[in-house]
């Protein structure tokens, strides 16, 4: 964000849409002939969409809106009172986590529109600030046990709301339209058509996030119908709120979300999953100012500029996503401590084969011990993550996952010695110099790359993703490329 975040914007997410805006977004609806019989703004603040709702669906029987700022409600009602508005209104201050929505939904006519801006903030966000002001726990997303201990079940409030109004409209007719993270847009996207929600259409207007809310995010209005009728698992996307032509349609199809459907069908005969070749993400510590060195001499410096001797057995060049992004792999610009050959490793043999090392991490004991990721507890002392026999391998092929290009590149040994990333990069091991060189080659082949890309949104703070490249089959693309049997004869080798 540009703008300083006050407690309210932390603990709410609570950015007010300016009129302007509700209004050219309403307006949006008003031009794809959408007239609401009700109206639901259930995370008001202080009632924007609402009001722009009286003056552009003048037709609507029952306006609602909701929020849990008393503050917010009394600003709304004097703006009610001061424009002498004789459009049934009703007002409500209520936690949106809590209240019995379905009293609520029960009074309003069908279509109901379902509108708002709702708050702008992640699980993890409110769990810091210890604010009440969250759901019920729960695995919504359906992440796995490793995803869900390493962060990734993290989630934003909004996308947990937009669930909730595609629920309430299950057996309804009606629309969801929202401010919301374009990212959040198409989660939902995603969660709707994996479980068959009646989407007629589907709509993501940008917005200019800098100019109405003073703040950094690729965001946009989110429009849904819901309802019988010819189902749509396309969505259409323009480029802002005046726009009658979209800029790009984005599609859903085997389970995924594609920005480039046109080439996705092109190119699906290269999915499926290699069996020989599996990608894996670099080494997590959690620690960098303990675990991350700087060579000095034949000494080391971490983070807190404390120099020492160390055996150089368990450090390993390092490169980092900027490194992989950049191609920087000849040389490295630091080095990492690796106490396990593989996850899980009794690590008390560093008392023996490095006792150095081991009085290092024992002076440093308290600030790993502090590594809040779950994944830590019940472990060997000073563990890592993201480790195994792929680790040690001479060469590798490796792409950053942060970096908004599809370079892979390949990586030999630095000083002798196996190159380790950070867990922002994603490889695929290799035993020699010759198969790092075909991998590449493949990886950076058209066909490769407009595969891969016509699933990708670069938009994304992590646009690469090991899920990603987990759906290109080498084999397949090899035989496409008319390289199977060098395919087959590096798999030999590694057998």
């Amino acid at each position: 964000m540009v703008r300083h975040k006050t407690k309210n914007i932390c603990e709410f997410g609570d950015f007010q849409t300016p009129m302007t805006l509700a209004l050219e977004a309403t307006n949006v609806l008003n031009r794809l002939s959408i007239a609401p019989r009700s109206v639901l703004e259930p995370t008001c603040g202080r009632g924007a969409f609402l009001l722009a709702s009286c003056k552009v669906f003048s037709q609507a029987t029952r306006y609602v809106g909701v929020d849990i700022s008393t503050k917010h409600l009394s600003y709304l009602k004097e703006k009610i009172e001061v424009e002498s508005s004789s459009f049934p209104i009703k007002i409500i201050n209520g936690n949106f986590f809590n209240l019995n929505w379905s009293e609520i939904l029960n009074t309003l006519a069908e279509p109901l529109l379902i509108i708002g801006n709702p708050p702008w903030v992640t699980s993890s966000e409110l769990s810091i600030l210890k604010s009440s002001n969250l759901p019920q726990k729960s695995n919504f997303q359906g992440r796995s046990g490793y995803d869900a201990l390493t962060g990734k079940s993290n989630f934003d409030i909004s996308e947990w709301m937009l669930i909730k109004y595609l629920e309430w409209l299950e057996e309804r007719n009606g629309i969801i339209a929202v401010l919301c993270k374009t990212a959040i847009a198409r989660k939902i996207l995603i969660h709707a058509w994996q479980h068959k929600h009646r989407i007629i259409r589907a709509q993501i207007y940008k917005i200019d996030t800098l100019k109405n809310f003073n703040a950094s995010v690729d965001a946009c209005f989110f429009v849904l119908q819901i309802g019988d009728g010819n189902l749509s698992q396309e969505c259409e996307i323009f480029e802002h709120l005046s726009a009658e032509r979209t800029s790009q349609i984005i599609g859903y199809k085997d389970n995924i979300l594609f920005s480039n459907i046109i080439n996705y069908k092109r190119w699906f005969h290269l999915r499926g999953t290699d069996s020989v070749y599996i990608w894996r993400s670099g080494l997590k510590h959690d620690c960098s100012n303990v675990m991350e060195l700087e060579r000095e001499g034949d000494k080391f410096c971490n983070g807190y500029g404390y120099v020492s001797s160390l055996e150089q057995d368990w450090i390993y060049p390092l490169l980092k996503s900027s490194d992989i992004g950049n191609s920087r792999t000849s040389a490295c610009r630091k080095y990492v401590i690796v106490t396990q050959r593989y996850i899980g490793e009794d690590t008390t043999r560093l008392k023996f084969d490095a006792p150095k090392i081991w009085m290092y991490l024992q002076n440093y004991q308290e600030y790993l011990s502090k590594r809040s990721s779950s994944i830590y507890r019940n472990r060997p002392e000073f563990s890592i993550f993201g480790v195994g026999e792929y680790t040690f391998a001479p060469w590798k092929v490796a792409i950053s996952g942060f970096y908004k290009n599809l370079n892979f590149v390949q990586v030999g040994q630095i000083d002798g010695k196996p190159v380790v990333f950070d867990d922002t990069v994603y490889f695929l091991s290799c035993r020699s110099e010759s198969e790092a060189s075909f991998i590449t080659a493949l990886l950076n082949s058209q066909p490769a790359q407009e595969f891969l890309e016509s699933m990708i949104f670069w938009s994304d703070k992590r646009p690469i993703t090991i899920e990603l490249l987990k759906r290109l089959n080498l084999r397949a693309l090899a035989q496409v490329l008319g390289r199977e049997g060098e395919y087959n004869s590096y798999v030999l080798r590694n057998c």
